[in-house]
């Protein structure tokens, strides 16, 4: 598992459709696989998505879930992979997760977040 955290300031839709785009540009397999949307009444937003693609390092498929909420143009996005080792009892590599994790941090960064990285 690899994770990054990250505040943003910022359009809710505009940096959602940017990420989305990053992550979907980012590898020919990369596929949206579902998500979910929330808006509470006090405008608070929350998208959840989960992506996929194929790990040619780690021969195998590795996930994506990205969850981004936002309250006017604050903006809080967390973004964890999984699913890349090929080991029974223990992770044996997790450069699928890393790799894939990749594609969406210099966007993060280009954003101008303020962000912390969990491998």
């Amino acid at each position: 598992m690899a994770k990054l955290e990250s505040r943003l300031m910022g359009n809710f839709q505009t940096v959602l459709k940017q990420l989305e785009d990053t992550i979907l540009n980012g590898s020919i397999s990369a596929s949206y696989e579902d998500g979910s949307d929330y808006q509470g009444a006090d405008g608070t937003r929350v998208a959840v998505r989960v992506y996929e693609r194929y790990s040619w390092l780690g021969g195998n498929r590795v996930s994506m879930n990205l969850t981004l909420v936002g309250s006017g143009e604050n903006l809080f996005l967390s973004v964890i992979t999984s699913g890349g080792s090929q080991g029974v009892f223990f992770k044996v590599n997790t450069w699928g997760e890393e790799s894939f994790l990749d594609t969406i941090r210099d966007a993060v960064d280009g954003l101008g977040g303020r962000t912390n990285v969990y491998e």
